[in-house]
């Protein structure tokens, strides 16, 4: 039976993944360290087979693979990106167990896909992802999280140390090790706040060879780079235009219960490979936490981007609300909008939110 999240759950998950982003990346900064260069390097996807066994380092953990992992668990972490790559690459048979999903995508077909997984008839702890005990007893060979933060002990999920004990290999997003690790380096967190479009390109190279299908992953990687690039040369001669990304079903992020604006890292990439610039470019992503009213109302907006979060979010009633409140914006007053999901978050429908934003940034471009 699949699992259903509520708004509810999925608010306060995101409220405990927030309030963990700031206190351990907080004054932090990008680029890959020793530990985590050494991964991306040794998994560069190539058109070859996997050599195997294949040994990287993930986070700071040393992992080995004899053959493709067959029995993979996917946490939930509130991200969709993970278990989407595993779809665009045709892994699903390798699925054991997935908990991700937001029932809205950028790619539509997406959610029926998701929904098509199986989900091991896990739940949820008080702290929104699956608990130490049921992994353990579901016994998978991978399991896969957006964050060093599925793997803590503190928020009852099982330690990388224990999975290893019980013979299961774990995996982390590499551009997300500083997450939810208050012993990240310096060197991750930067990693962290700095990601871009290709973050996300480089955690699909990451399972090519994983799962030894680097052909496949490189022509997807080359697909959606051509996407991105053929729009970035369209608006390189463009003026860049203000845009806010605003996810209103989010506010529970904001400290003053506003709109949760996106600002920093893979936000920004996207912004900037659609022909526009950040209204707050600049900021880190602590902003999403901290804006107050004063400074959205005196912000420079252009283009509006609403984000949806859940399947019940009507894009164009949320725009229409939000120039209300901000009549003063000049995409209120030309009501230049668009509406996205999760295609501006770490994952691989970057492009198609970048397709989606430049069309309202340079229509005529």
């Amino acid at each position: 039976m699949r699992l259903r999240r509520s708004r509810r759950p999925l608010a306060a998950a995101l409220c405990a993944l927030a309030a963990l982003t700031a206190a351990g990346c907080a004054g932090s900064t990008s680029g890959a360290s020793s530990r985590t260069a050494a991964p991306a390097a040794s998994a560069a996807v190539s058109a070859g087979r996997t050599g195997y066994p294949l040994t990287f380092d993930n986070c700071g953990m040393r992992l080995t693979f004899a053959k493709p992992p067959e029995r993979v668990l996917i946490l939930n972490g509130t991200s969709v990106g993970e278990v989407e790559s595993f779809i665009m690459l045709g892994l699903e048979k390798n699925v054991l167990a997935n908990v991700q999903s937001y029932g809205v995508s950028d790619d539509p077909s997406m959610i029926d896909k998701i929904k098509a997984l199986p989900t091991g008839g896990l739940s949820m702890n008080k702290n929104f992802d699956v608990p130490a005990e049921q992994v353990l007893k579901l016994k998978p060979d991978l399991v896969v999280s957006t964050w060093s933060g599925g793997f803590d002990a503190k928020q009852g999920f099982a330690t990388r140390e224990q999975l290893a004990a019980a013979g299961i290999s774990s995996l982390v997003n590499p551009t997300n090790c500083a997450m939810g690790k208050p012993e990240a380096t310096e060197e991750e967190k930067r990693a962290y706040r700095n990601q871009s479009i290709n973050s996300s390109l480089e955690f699909i190279s990451l399972l090519g060879r994983v799962f030894d299908v680097q052909q496949r992953a490189l022509d997807l990687i080359g697909e959606l780079r051509t996407r991105v690039e053929t729009v970035r040369r369209r608006v390189a001669s463009l003026p860049a235009r203000k845009v806010l990304i605003a996810y209103p079903g989010m506010s529970m992020m904001n400290a003053n219960g506003l709109p949760a604006v996106m600002t920093g890292g893979i936000y920004d990439d996207v912004i900037k490979a659609a022909g526009g610039v950040n209204a707050f470019a600049g900021l880190t992503a602590d902003a999403t936490t901290t804006l107050n009213r004063e400074q959205l109302a005196t912000a420079q907006v252009d283009v509006l981007v609403v984000g949806l979060f859940t399947p019940d979010e009507k894009g164009d009633e949320e725009a229409a609300r939000i120039f209300a409140a901000y009549p003063q914006w000049a995409a209120s007053k030309s009501k230049t909008y668009t509406v996205v999901s999760d295609g501006v978050y770490l994952g691989p429908l970057n492009a198609h939110a970048v397709e989606k934003i430049s069309k309202v940034v340079h229509p005529g471009g």
